[in-house]
């Protein structure tokens, strides 16, 4: 049979290598870099035979996405031997790749040590060398299941129970057999670049009434080049870690005595968050939004209305009032329909744009919290717009553009992902036809290219993801705009058309910021705590070198707050240099040093926190140096800055 590769034809025979055919075409360095091949929609071992049906083979290399998750799984595979080879009482479970790179869960009597860690990449290391060729073979199930049994894996016996497959397959390397579909790299010698990381605790399949195992992450790479560029990421992350950042510059904390997930905003915590939501704020408020707020409890009636008791409720908390059940709400979108519902509304009056800064609590288990990024109790910048249906595709190209504009503030670049419906959802097929092609009509007319997440939708409706990527290069999900005909048909939502006739609305559920919680942790990583001069909780410090200076820093000190900077003093009996430095760790943007010359002059000596020395500026100057960098980042969207507190700036 005849099979393309690159362009060429070739002739194979039966049973003929995918290996052997790349082999035959390939520049020695394209084959050397080829870690399997795609036949149609399959990736396939460059061991295996080359399918009948197989009209083309396309070498897959190292370094694209479908390579790199084949060297992490593989890499997987290399680490359960190794941990089998130095701990041969632990019992093996699963170990799939991930972005970056790989885990692999066993069950063992004792926690694994960072020295334990180095003895299994060292050990990795050895069969690395060793070369080993991975082989796959293929087994009845019952065969697996009594070599497994034989083995004590009883993971492995209720893993292949649970395929309910007449046939699996195996791949083994060196004395390690696995159960896998692969496929895998040819031979270890391939994986010459990856480096564990940590362990966590996590439970068989995800469920708490299970044993609990360990999981080892690792991270593997097609050469030692990435491998080095991700751990020094992986370096720089952990000095952003928001957590340590939020200690460091007394943002928040977290009291295990008060309950996991519950964040206590400290007074520059609370007042970046006051900032950020007056923008917010402010921006809705030019984008025609009406702002509303709605209680925290709701009958449980109407969560069951809305179908999130049936589809939501383990993410829930419940309360009796008075013998009556009530729900603490995890969204808004009720409250904003019953506010919808309080008058009969004419097609003149749609849109409406509801916005509301609302407090939500949701059930999350206490493994997967993290800081501000993974909580139990958030504020949601949240709005539900009730339109017409032929006002849909405006609203939503509307939504899409406010998301751009405010990430262009913080330099996020973003992407766009649309979810459908998942298994768990209500509705009808066709409501959610036709909120599907709503969101695909609006991002094709705005020309943005966007990805099909199968199956990831809200219960009630499919959504656009917004991801942004971060200064490391990281995505975060924030933004969302969800499209949704069932809950304005459940709650019964009417407006009257121009033909005097009820008709039904539809409603768009959407975020900007998404969790303020967890914008913030981003943001906090995103700049490494050096937040932009118009975000900054404190925007200068005066800094005294004696107590001689301190009358002139008190009357900077009210000149500044008047002008609207966000302005304080240190006025401590302590050595110039030692406040300098306290302010370069809290990532004070400006610090003006007031000393003998500056009082006579009547004018400070200005330090900017990412170094540079402007020096010496009458007060008007400096002032205004520091008005204008709070602005820089508006000008770009013809936007104006403006914090209206008693000592914010002023319009």
């Amino acid at each position: 049979m005849q099979v393309e590769v690159a362009g060429q034809n070739v002739e194979v025979e039966k049973g003929g290598v995918i290996g052997d055919v790349l082999k035959s075409v390939l520049s020695n360095k394209q084959y050397k870099n080829t870690v399997v091949a795609r036949c149609g929609g399959a990736l396939l071992d460059l061991t295996a035979p080359v399918p009948e049906d197989c009209p083309a083979l396309e070498p897959v290399s190292a370094e694209s996405p479908e390579g790199l998750d084949v060297i992490r799984h593989s890499t997987a595979h290399l680490m359960a031997e190794a941990v089998k080879k130095l701990f041969p009482q632990a019992k093996v479970t699963i170990g799939p790749s991930i972005e970056n790179g790989f885990y692999y869960d066993f069950e063992f009597e004792r926690p694994f040590t960072p020295e334990d860690l180095e003895a299994i990449e060292a050990e990795m290391t050895r069969s690395v060398g060793a070369d080993k060729p991975f082989s796959r073979r293929n087994v009845t199930a019952d065969e697996a299941s009594r070599l497994f049994d034989a083995e004590g894996e009883n993971y492995k016996v209720e893993l292949i129970r649970d395929l309910g497959a007449p046939e699996v397959s195996l791949y083994t390397h060196g004395g390690f057999t696995d159960l896998c579909r692969g496929p895998h790299v040819p031979r270890t010698g391939l994986l010459k670049a990856f480096k564990l990381l940590t362990v966590a605790g996590a439970y068989w399949r995800g469920d708490e009434k299970n044993p609990q195992l360990q999981r080892i992450y690792g991270t593997a790479w097609a050469n030692p080049k990435d491998l080095a560029k991700h751990l020094h990421q992986l370096e720089e992350a952990k000095k952003r870690d928001h957590r340590k950042l939020g200690t460091q510059l007394d943002l928040f904390s977290f009291h295990e005595e008060a309950g996991a997930g519950f964040v206590f905003w400290h007074p520059k915590g609370a007042l970046l968050r006051a900032i950020l939501e007056d923008f917010e704020r402010k921006e809705h408020l030019k984008r025609g939004y009406e702002f509303v707020q709605g209680p925290l409890l709701l009958k449980r009636d109407l969560w069951e209305r809305s179908g999130h008791y049936d589809n939501y409720r383990e993410n829930m908390y419940f309360t009796e009032i008075d013998e009556q059940a009530y729900g603490v709400k995890p969204m808004n979108c009720l409250a904003h329909m019953i506010i919808y519902k309080s008058r009969i509304r004419s097609y003149r009056d749609l849109p409406k744009r509801f916005f509301e800064h609302g407090v939500v609590h949701r059930h999350e288990k206490s493994g997967v919290l993290h800081g501000l990024l993974r909580v139990r109790s958030f504020t949601q910048d949240d709005a539900h717009i009730i339109c017409r249906p032929d006002q849909l595709q405006d609203e939503i190209i509307g939504v899409v553009n406010f998301v751009r504009d405010v990430m262009s503030l913080f330099d996020f670049d973003f992407t766009a992902e649309i979810s459908t419906r998942p298994e768990k959802s209500i509705g009808s097929d066709e409501d959610w036809e036709r909120a599907t092609e709503a969101l695909t009509n609006a991002l094709d007319t705005m020309g943005l290219p966007y990805e099909i997440n199968e199956g990831d939708g809200a219960f009630y409706g499919p959504k656009i993801d917004i991801k942004i990527k971060d200064a490391l290069g990281r995505s975060w999900q924030c933004a969302t705009v969800q499209c949704d005909f069932t809950l304005p048909d459940r709650f019964d939502l009417m407006y009257v058309g121009e033909d005097g006739d009820r008709h039904r609305p539809v409603m768009i559920h959407r975020v900007i910021l998404g969790s303020v919680e967890r914008f913030i942790g981003v943001l906090t990583e995103h700049f490494a705590g050096a937040f932009p001069v118009w975000l900054s909780p404190v925007q200068a410090r005066i800094v005294t070198v004696t107590d001689a200076q301190n009358p002139f820093a008190e009357k900077v000190l009210r000149f500044l707050r008047e002008k609207g900077i966000r302005a304080e003093a240190d006025l401590r009996n302590e050595k110039l240099g030692y406040k300098i430095r306290e302010a370069q760790l809290e990532k004070i943007p400006y610090m003006l040093v007031v000393g003998d010359k500056e009082v006579e002059a009547g004018a400070v000596n200005v330090r900017l926190r990412e170094g540079g020395d402007p020096g010496m500026k009458p007060l008007e100057d400096a002032a205004a140096m520091i008005l204008d960098a709070a602005q820089e980042p508006f000008k770009r969207g013809g936007m104006r800055y403006s914090f209206s507190t008693a000592t914010g700036p002023a319009d």
